[in-house]
């Protein structure tokens, strides 16, 4: 099997879905002669011409809009949004459209669309190129939302999008496109959506996170090896969560720490907080702790030292959970 880059793993996966499917369409900002702002088309365009590969204008509702008339119309369209902060615009297609429509036709017309969008900080990028607005996404009736954090995830989780009858919104942190490299069949598989993984095996506490934040998870366990056992659970799937794989881990280990990039306030963390209340309540040793940036919006270039969470915050947090 070859070993690719989380990049590179969309990059032969959308290759691949396009020789396969001429349904598959791919559409938005630079995804075509230039083969995307992080080169995730890169060749496409040259390959399947720009029926197939479109670029777009510099309008994010109208790259949204376009891809539900699309699905609509019995396509299966790949749209990219260039960075999560440009999102905003689209957000009403996503509500008011996407994530509607099944439900408005009484199931008689679906959405297969995909949004693909990078996120999350780590570039030292400006202002509003590394926002985690996941916390909107996932309070949208309609919509499904997954992050890979590792290149097979990211081919797995990218078909299973595509063969989804309903949007879903396929966020890539940035920070991990080229982070480090992993063996990627080359056939074609599917990560069910809905399904966390345990990126490493513990016994006295558990953190729960997502994406970015499963490097920094990694760190801290290293770190803290022959001291403190963490279990890093790697959600993969936001909406919809996995609840049980959730509860297993904490009814085992005890304690938990809840790990997310973006600000602390009714983010997705409080979400798996309330999860691991409802699941395993009375295997909690002590409170669960939620590490995650700060409510201000994301700063720019070198201030995100500020901002991001760290392995130190983390584990700090870690033995909060064991005071008690």
């Amino acid at each position: 099997m070859p070993e690719l880059n989380l990049i590179q793993a969309i990059n032969t996966t959308l290759d691949a879905m396009l020789a396969n499917d001429e349904r598959v369409v791919i559409l938005g900002e630079d995804v075509g002669k230039n083969g995307g702002v992080f080169r995730a088309t890169d060749g496409l365009f040259d390959k399947y011409g720009r029926d197939r590969v479109m670029d777009t204008p510099l309008a994010e509702s109208g790259i949204i809009g376009t891809g539900i008339g699309f699905a609509i119309g019995g396509l299966r369209p790949i749209a990219e949004i260039q960075f999560m902060g440009f999102l905003y615009p689209g957000l009403d297609q996503l509500i008011s459209h996407a994530g509607r429509m099944a439900a408005r036709s009484s199931g008689q017309v679906r959405v297969p669309l995909v949004v693909r969008v990078p996120y999350g900080g780590g570039i030292r990028a400006p202002e509003q190129h590394a926002d985690s607005a996941e916390a909107y996404l996932v309070h949208t009736p309609g919509l499904k939302v997954v992050v890979p954090s590792t290149p097979y995830d990211a081919k797995g989780l990218l078909y299973a999008a595509l063969h989804d009858p309903d949007p879903v919104v396929f966020m890539e942190p940035i920070r991990l496109y080229r982070a480090g490299r992993q063996e990627v069949p080359d056939e074609a598989y599917v990560v069910p959506i809905g399904s966390a993984r345990i990126a490493r095996e513990g016994t006295d506490v558990s953190v729960i996170t997502w994406g970015n934040m499963v490097a920094v998870a990694e760190k801290a366990a290293a770190a803290l090896a022959g001291e403190v056992s963490l279990e890093v659970v790697d959600l993969r799937s936001l909406f919809p969560l996995d609840r049980e794989a959730i509860g297993r881990s904490v009814n085992k280990t005890g304690r938990a720490v809840v790990l997310q990039e973006a600000p602390l306030t009714a983010g997705v963390a409080a979400e798996v907080s309330a999860v691991i209340q409802e699941t395993a309540f009375w295997s909690l040793e002590a409170p669960v702790e939620r590490v995650a940036g700060p409510d201000v919006p994301y700063p720019p270039y070198a201030w995100e030292d500020m901002y991001l969470p760290t392995p130190e915050r983390l584990i700090q947090a870690v033995r909060r959970t064991l005071q008690d």
